[in-house]
């Protein structure tokens, strides 16, 4: 799928409509509870899923190490550029143990330009966050709940 779909499908999801969402995207019928995941950001500040609360997120679990995983970040990145805003965010959250330098330098040789380094050195997340495989991309709304989850590369 093209960077342009997916934008397109996800904006159509985020608006309410599910005509259109990736193929494998599956919508829940009601809103999901999300756990407060925590994850560190590149310059070492910590945070967590509340404080992200009020935006819509696209938060996709990857790895370096993880090749569908690193085919599928040029996709991201784009979406994040085509509709990244205060009101939505593609949360790239790493689970790679080495933390920082090896996710920042898989942005630098791929050429990452819009999104920001989430990282869980733990991988606490990803079991919070009910993944099943890598990678694992879950739409949350404003409101902190998860609409809707896929398994896989888009």
């Amino acid at each position: 799928m093209t960077p342009l779909k997916l934008a397109l499908a996800l904006s159509l999801v985020w608006v309410g409509t599910a005509i259109a969402a990736p193929r494998g995207f599956a919508l829940h019928d009601e809103p999901q509870p999300v756990i407060n995941v925590r994850f560190v950001m590149e310059d070492g500040t910590r945070g967590d899923m509340e404080s992200l609360r009020g935006k819509v997120l696209l938060v996709n679990v990857w790895a370096t190490w993880c090749i569908p995983c690193r085919e599928e970040m040029p996709t991201l990145d784009a979406l994040q550029a085509e509709l990244g805003s205060d009101a939505f965010e593609v949360v790239a959250l790493s689970i790679d143990r080495a933390g920082a330098p090896v996710v920042r330098r898989f942005y630098d040789e791929i050429g990452v330009k819009h999104l920001k380094m989430y990282f869980d050195k733990t991988m606490l997340s990803a079991t919070a966050l009910r993944t099943v495989g890598l990678p694992t991309t879950i739409l949350i709304n404003a409101q902190g709940q998860e609409l809707g989850r896929l398994v896989g590369p888009a």
